[in-house]
């Protein structure tokens, strides 16, 4: 064959490859952009959704809605951060999670914001706790009702648990909850009820709120269920909640001989952690914090005392 035949064979051997796309510039120009991940939830093509969906199926329900983001925390060292949708009652729920970045198993808390919503004060007591040593995730439970039920809270806060559960970074026998205002007496509600719990701190609650359609049981009335140690704060100027009604309450709780502790701060209003959004620096949020984290420390590693069932 001639050499100049032989350039023409070449020439259009390549020309056909080019069309039928077998080149890499070919593949490269025609591929399709990758989407961006939008916030909260990512919504990507079919081959991720369907990733989703797996990962949904081995958390439970409990698909992640960010990718971890490591922060430095000011005091202790690293911490990490996201943002999860949790599914309780087929209601997608955002949820804030701050835990310790280094690798370990930890104690973990659920925590729940006061009826003001979860403002910023929250996400970074979440992220002290964190630096702290807990593995932390706050659930937004007004996300579709300023009021919701009583039930549909609780669906979330179990929801939450198992979250944590499926968290390799989260030892299932060290699971507590906290509460402010409204999640005081959530708390006060639920520490009796969740069986996975091993002990709770109530912030400011309603033990004698309820009767209700969306709120049918005082927390006082689950007091024979308790079997978890409860730490009670409160303020002696709470108007909200009167300091009278949780001197009731302590004293029910002692006359069942139920394990509680009772800080109360002298001249305190209602909400004092929290200060238009942001947490307090006070001396007297400090010591209340301080005095969470020991608590948790306490009861969550070792059974409380007074209590033979757990």
């Amino acid at each position: 064959m001639s050499r100049t035949r032989l350039l023409i064979v070449i020439m259009l051997l390549l020309s056909f490859l080019s069309a039928s796309g077998c080149t890499g510039t070919s593949d490269t120009d025609d591929a399709p952009e990758q989407p961006d991940s939008p916030e909260p939830i990512p919504e990507g093509p079919e081959a991720e959704e369907e990733a989703e969906e797996e990962a949904e199926k081995e958390t439970g329900g409990n698909a992640l809605a960010s990718e971890p983001e490591t922060v430095n925390s000011e005091t202790t060292g690293q911490i990490q951060t996201l943002t999860v949708n949790i599914t309780a009652e087929d209601q997608e729920y955002p949820a804030y999670i701050s835990a310790p970045a280094e690798d370990g198993e930890y104690p973990a808390v659920v925590l729940i914001h006061s009826f003001n919503g979860l403002e910023q004060g929250y996400q970074d007591m979440a992220d002290r706790l964190a630096a702290d040593g807990f593995v932390v995730v706050a659930p937004q439970w007004q996300t579709y009702s300023r009021s919701p039920s009583d039930s549909g809270v609780e669906a979330l806060v179990r929801s939450s648990i198992n979250y944590l559960k499926n968290r390799d970074d989260v030892d299932p026998e060290k699971l507590g909850l906290t509460g402010f205002c409204a999640g005081g007496r959530y708390t006060m509600l639920f520490l009796p009820q969740v069986e996975e719990l091993k002990s709770g701190v109530a912030w400011y609650g309603f033990p004698y709120s309820g009767g209700t359609e969306v709120q049918p049981d005082e927390p006082a009335s689950m007091i024979d269920q308790l079997e978890d140690p409860m730490l009670i704060i409160h303020g002696t100027r709470d108007e909200p909640s009167n300091i009278s009604e949780i001197y009731r309450y302590a004293g029910e709780l002692d006359a069942a001989d139920k394990y509680f502790e009772l800080k109360v701060y002298q001249g305190e209003p209602h909400g004092f952690m929290i200060e238009e959004g942001e947490l307090s620096e006070s001396f007297v949020a400090q010591d209340a914090y301080d005095e969470m984290v020991d608590f948790f420390n306490r009861t969550l590693s070792n059974p409380a005392p007074g209590n033979s069932s757990r």
